[in-house]
C-alpha cells in the first residue's frame, strides 16, 4: 500500500491550489489599495522577507517579518491613492506546502494631484501553506518602467 503523502496531487487538486494562490494575491492588492492593514497583514507569513532593493522608487532594501513589512508598506503608500493590478501569473507548485510565482504588475500611486507614479514590472514571490492557507513568504518587486504622473 502506498503512503497518501507520497502521491502526486491530481490535476484538479493542483488547480485548486493555484486558484487559492491567485485569490491570495488578489487580496494582497485589494487590501493594500483599501488600506485595510490588519487583514492585509494576514497575507504574509510571520517570517516574510520583502526585497525592494531593485526599485529606486521605493526607499529601502530588504524588510523582514510580518509587522515590519506591513509597517513599511503602510508608510510607503498609506497616504497615497493607489491602484495595483497583477496579471498573467506564472505559478509553480513545488510541494504540498510550497510554491513560487511571478506576476506582471501595474501600479498607480498618487500622493497629491499630479505627484506620483505609474509603474510596470514584476512581483517575484514564494508562498507557503500554513494551517491550510497560502501566504506570501518572500516578495521581490522589480520595475521595468516608471512614468511620473503629469
Amino acid at each position: 500500500m502506498s503512503d497518501p503523502e507520497d502521491q502526486t496531487p491530481s490535476a484538479a487538486e493542483q488547480l485548486l491550489e493555484l486558484e487559492a494562490i491567485k485569490q491570495l494575491k488578489a487580496r494582497y492588492f485589494r487590501l493594500m489599495d483599501t488600506k485595510q492593514w490588519l487583514p492585509f497583514s494576514q497575507v504574509f507569513t510571520d517570517d516574510v522577507v520583502v526585497d525592494v532593493s531593485h526599485d529606486k522608487h521605493t526607499p529601502g532594501d530588504t524588510i523582514r517579518g510580518r509587522a515590519d513589512v506591513v509597517d513599511f508598506i503602510r508608510k510607503a503608500v498609506g497616504k497615497a491613492a493607489t491602484v495595483h493590478h497583477g496579471h498573467m501569473p506564472e505559478i509553480e507548485l513545488l510541494s504540498p506546502t510550497e510554491a513560487r510565482g511571478i506576476w506582471a504588475m501595474y501600479d498607480y500611486v498618487e500622493f497629491k494631484p499630479s505627484r506620483g507614479i505609474r509603474g510596470y514590472g514584476h512581483y517575484h514571490e514564494e508562498y507557503r501553506k500554513e494551517k491550510g492557507a497560502w501566504r506570501i513568504s518572500t516578495l521581490k518587486l522589480t520595475r521595468i518602467r516608471v512614468d511620473p504622473l503629469d
